[in-house]
């Protein structure tokens, strides 16, 4: 049976990484539309949604938070206040190095650990394992998602590939 580590770690990573390819299109993309880059990373599907700043900054959080939660080690902390594409690009950087530091023996035994949460007020006790399936990846992939659809909202080439990221 695959571990732990083999099911949040590297899954993080991979995400992260199409976040920062994300980055390289919107890079792009205000280039050749003349637009400012920060025009993309202040928008929304909708307003009652977070911008893509947001989403970029609840996926990162998501990451370590899961690891956080699983393993009780302490985990750096970021101020939610990115605005442009390098400030974007350094905490992708920032959660990547913090990713990298966990091995799978860091992971050992996660699976049982009891982890308690409170989405929305109501407080959800797992183990570590349901947590993990059930709560830690579909809200990273949320937040993943949610800026896929908005670069996408706003014209940008981004497809299922971009997403995938790299299979290597």
């Amino acid at each position: 049976m695959p571990s732990m580590y083999s099911f949040s770690v590297p899954v993080f990573q991979r995400g992260l990484q199409s976040l920062s390819a994300y980055l390289d299109k919107i890079e792009a993309h205000a280039a050749e539309k003349g637009i400012p880059p920060e025009e993309l990373v202040s928008a929304r599907l909708i307003d009652d949604m977070l911008p893509l700043s947001g989403q970029f900054q609840r996926a990162s959080d998501s990451a370590k938070l899961a690891i956080v939660r699983l393993t009780g080690i302490e985990a750096p902390r970021f101020e939610d206040n990115e605005t442009t594409v390098a400030e974007l690009r350094e905490r992708l950087k920032k959660t990547q190095d913090f990713l990298a530091t966990i091995t799978p023996a860091t992971m050992e035994g996660t699976e049982t650990r009891e982890v308690t949460v409170s989405p929305g007020g109501n407080k959800t006790v797992f183990t570590g394992e349901d947590y993990l399936a059930k709560f830690a990846l579909p809200n990273f992939f949320f937040h993943v998602t949610t800026a896929h659809a908005i670069l996408r909202s706003r014209g940008l080439p981004v497809g299922k590939m971009t997403y995938l990221g790299s299979f290597a």
